[in-house]
């Protein structure tokens, strides 16, 4: 297979843990392809390949290796070079990447009530044929589906489980939906809870004035109170009972099916007492409905805590769905009138009015003015726009009037892009979440299973009266042992975290790049538009032999091909020079070196940097003193070469960003080791290296040289952040740890970085791995508390204190802790609303102030 023919493979390895399996697969397959490139994902159990060798001999060299593929759930990807299709394994695993020809949807699901219920229909939707990757958030009842697969199937399969499901098609409508039916079921279990306590506060405050005996007289009384506690968990705690009754249809169980068990345990027992007391010894004769209607009250009041509290996680996919226009002020025919969003098309002119919020995407033709971007990427400071500038939807025009053409419209704006970004990012887990997701798995039967082992311990050897501590353990540990605080734990404070990074102009891609971001260890920047501005000048040009103004329309007909920023630089250099006008063929790109071609007098050019003249056996000798001087002054040295003869050297200066120093110490204030990796001299290199106050500094590397030199950190046991645009740095962006993409947050830079920033300072990643270490923090905190509390509270109340006590704990009790459990880990995660970065930009004084666009 010919280089032409190269196929980018991928390949799923359950066997990989860390990097050094990927070197061990890399090195077998460069045994055979020199030019073999092996990118490993251990956390995803993923490889990817690009490779002259065919699917079957990687297959057969990766058994070599000891790390086979996975062979089932095959499903076709088209190769890198379009001309013959693989079959990759894509099992259903949380990172799975999207698979060609896949589709993605969202669906709400309804009657989640806990960890186990996430599992249960997350299995279900998995097994769904033509589904690849399903993931179930409780946070926010949403699951996100890839595969080719309808809504219908999935909607069934949900509902087979037990549970509802709808499809989310329009994310601000879903939002809005979902509000509504939150403040709805707030004020329903804030009701329900009201009655259950109006009863059972009442009834548990008479036990110590009034309490009959069971017989008699006294049972008529008993029989009206029962009747009532019965009314309570057929009312306000019927949704228990039913789902309950649900989940062991389908050979499942949930929160409510131990708080079903244990207030239906409790009342059915006072019950028997009331109607059979004379059967059973005087020490058994205990009475339980006040426990029933006090643990359903209870409950329902901290569900309702809950729900509040949890309403509040999505703030940041609020405020991103409210900067959406719902009208726009479009000019047609000469006609100028308002029409609906969703009525805009690409090319239409849009007219913006002082004070106005930007309804799509376009390119200014009308007006200039300064336009409010903070709330899109960040950035405090009014940035000026003006004919031929570009303009973003949800920004906030300042006082001058302007007419643009849009040029993205709907969900494909930067603003549709980053919404749906920040929504998927929140639907995702990191690793750190699967430990609670295991647990939660077989929780509910373990817990059922402890119950029934207490009681029978109880039964057997413990103290009289035997049947009265059976039903008040078993039913208190049923109560209290609620995994919702475990299912809440890692989801809540994910949502909060990455909604709180998009705020700050930063966009996780997911949960996973949220974790690995809090362990970086090391940062590796780029030079050119990292450090500095990314728009380059000449600032000399020493024309050695020829005419000069022939010599530079050379050079704007050879830069012209090129889109690197230096070329930019020359050929706006020439212009303004006046050059001749000139015309070059065979035009080529010679990667990390500079460019060749030729004129149609058969003049051949070179251009480019040092190594490219000197592998062609060209002296630079005449260019040594200019050189030097130029390099000792941070400038980048480009030279021309025609026919072989050295004819001209340029040097490029790009200043350095004004916030870059203070970034750069900032990042190693915060305990990372900063490495500057460019393809530029060493001596140019060295000069921003020690402007910036970076130690570790590498020069005249081509793009291939950044990958091994991320893989040799790696190798040494660093975790690794590489910082680059997105396009041109992509191998180093996916070999790293993290990459951050760095810049506007163009379609490539989003899809190519595990988080992208929307704004060009350095500060950006320095906001990202503090938010991530508190966000980490936050879940650390939340799952040791939830583990914490159940681990603590089992034992108590299965009695493990009776014997230094002489009591045991309330089921009563057992209700009041659950509830707080949930409330107590959502409380936590809500303190990340609260998180402020350690940098405050300067206010600029001199910048216009449109501030009175903000309502």
């Amino acid at each position: 297979m010919s280089a032409a023919q190269s196929q980018s493979l991928e390949r799923f390895v359950p066997s990989i843990s860390c990097q050094g399996c990927v070197s061990k697969i890399r090195r077998t397959l460069q045994a055979e392809d020199e030019t073999a490139e092996v990118t490993g994902y251990p956390e995803e159990k993923r490889v990817e390949i690009v490779t002259d060798l065919t699917s079957e001999r990687v297959d057969a060299l990766l058994e070599e290796a000891g790390h086979p593929p996975q062979k089932k759930d095959r499903t076709p990807i088209a190769d890198a070079s379009n001309q013959e299709t693989s079959f990759e394994a894509s099992p259903k695993t949380e990172t799975a990447p999207q698979l060609a020809g896949e589709i993605r949807q969202r669906l709400s699901i309804s009657g989640m009530t806990c960890a186990g219920c996430v599992n249960t229909v997350q299995k279900a939707l998995n097994r769904v044929s033509g589904v690849s990757h399903a993931q179930v958030n409780f946070g926010n009842h949403t699951a996100e589906v890839r595969g080719n697969v309808s809504a219908v199937e999935l909607i069934k399969a949900v509902e087979d489980v037990g549970y509802g499901a709808s499809r989310i098609e329009d994310l601000r409508q879903a939002q809005q939906t979902k509000q509504e039916q939150d403040e709805r079921e707030y004020r329903k279990r804030i009701r329900g809870s009201a009655l259950a306590l109006g009863l059972g506060v009442p009834l548990m405050i008479s036990m110590f004035v009034y309490h009959p005996a069971p017989e008699g007289s006294g049972r008529l009384f008993w029989l009206v109170i029962g009747a009532l506690s019965l009314a309570v968990l057929l009312g306000p705690g019927r949704h228990f009972f039913v789902s309950a009754w649900k989940t062991f249809k389908h050979h499942q169980a949930n929160m409510d099916t131990l708080i079903a068990l244990g207030t239906g345990t409790a009342w059915l027992y006072s019950m028997v007492v009331v109607l059979f007391s004379a059967w059973l010894p005087e020490a058994a004769r205990g009475i339980y409905f006040e426990a029933s209607a006090m643990v359903i009250g209870l409950i329902l009041f901290g569900q309702a805590m809950e729900l509040k509290a949890r309403g509040r996680t999505s703030d940041a996919l609020k405020r991103l769905l409210d900067l959406q226009s719902k009208t726009a002020r479009v000019i047609r025919d000469g006609t100028e009138r308002e029409i609906p969003i969703d009525e805009v098309r690409e090319g239409d002119h849009v007219r913006v009015r002082p004070g106005e919020r930007l309804p799509v995407d376009g390119e200014v033709t009308e007006g200039s003015s300064h336009i409010d971007e903070s709330m899109l990427t960040g950035e405090p400071h009014p940035v000026g726009k003006q004919e031929g500038s570009e303009v973003s939807a949800g920004t906030v025009n300042g006082r001058g009037g302007l007419v643009y053409r849009a040029t993205r419209v709907g969900d494909d704006t930067r603003l549709g892009q980053i919404t749906e970004q920040v929504a998927r990012a929140q639907n995702s887990r990191p690793p750190i979440g699967r430990l609670a997701d295991q647990v939660s798995a077989i929780f509910v039967p373990s817990v059922m299973i402890i119950a029934v082992i207490t009681a029978l311990i109880w039964f057997n050897f413990g103290p009289a009266p035997v049947l009265i501590h059976m039903l008040v353990t078993a039913t208190t540990i049923l109560i209290i042992a609620c995994p919702c605080a475990l299912g809440l734990a890692t989801p809540i404070s994910t949502m909060i975290g990455i909604g709180k990074a998009a705020e700050h102009g930063v966009l996780v891609r997911s949960g996973e790049a949220l974790q690995t971001a809090s362990k970086l260890t090391t940062l590796v920047v780029d030079k050119t538009g990292t450090l500095t501005e990314g728009k380059p000048r000449v600032t000399e040009a020493d024309i050695l032999d020829g005419e000069r103004r022939e010599v530079l329309g050379l050079v704007a007909a050879l830069e012209r091909g090129s889109e690197h920023p230096l070329a930019t630089a020359l050929v706006k250099y020439a212009e303004s020079e006046d050059a001749d006008t000139a015309t070059v063929e065979a035009f080529e790109s010679v990667t990390g070196r500079g460019v060749t071609a030729r004129t149609p007098e058969g003049r051949f050019l070179r251009m480019g940097n040092a190594k490219l003249l000197s592998e062609a056996g060209i002296s630079l000798k005449a260019a040594g003193d200019i050189a030097g001087r130029l390099e000792n002054q941070a400038r980048t040295v480009i030279y021309l070469a025609i026919d072989d003869r050295l004819t001209a050297v340029f040097g490029v200066s790009d200043p350095l960003k004004a916030d870059t120093r203070a970034a750069i110490q900032r990042l190693q204030q915060d305990g990372l080791k900063i490495v500057m990796l460019t393809g530029d001299n060493p001596h140019t290199a060295a000069a921003i290296a020690e402007e910036v106050g970076i130690d570790d500094y590498r020069a005249e590397l081509m793009p291939e040289d950044k990958h091994a030199e991320i893989e040799r950190l790696q190798a040494n046991g660093e975790t690794v952040g590489m910082v680059g645009d997105g396009i041109n740095d992509a191998p180093a962006l996916a070999r790293a740890d993290v990459g951050f993409a760095i810049g506007q947050g163009t379609d490539v830079a989003i899809e190519s970085a595990g988080i992208t920033l929307m704004r060009g300072s350095l500060h950006g990643i320095a906001d990202a791995i503090e938010l991530s270490r508190a966000t980490l923090r936050n879940i650390k905190q939340n799952l040791w508390g939830a583990f914490g509390y159940n681990t603590l509270c089992i034992p108590i109340a299965a009695g493990i204190l009776y014997p230094f006590t002489g009591a045991l704990l309330s089921p009563v009790i057992a209700g009041i802790a659950m509830s707080l459990s949930s409330v107590t880990v959502v409380s936590n995660a809500n303190r990340l609303r609260l998180f402020k970065t350690s940098y405050r930009p300067e206010p600029d004084t001199n910048a216009e102030q449109p501030r009175e666009a903000l309502s």
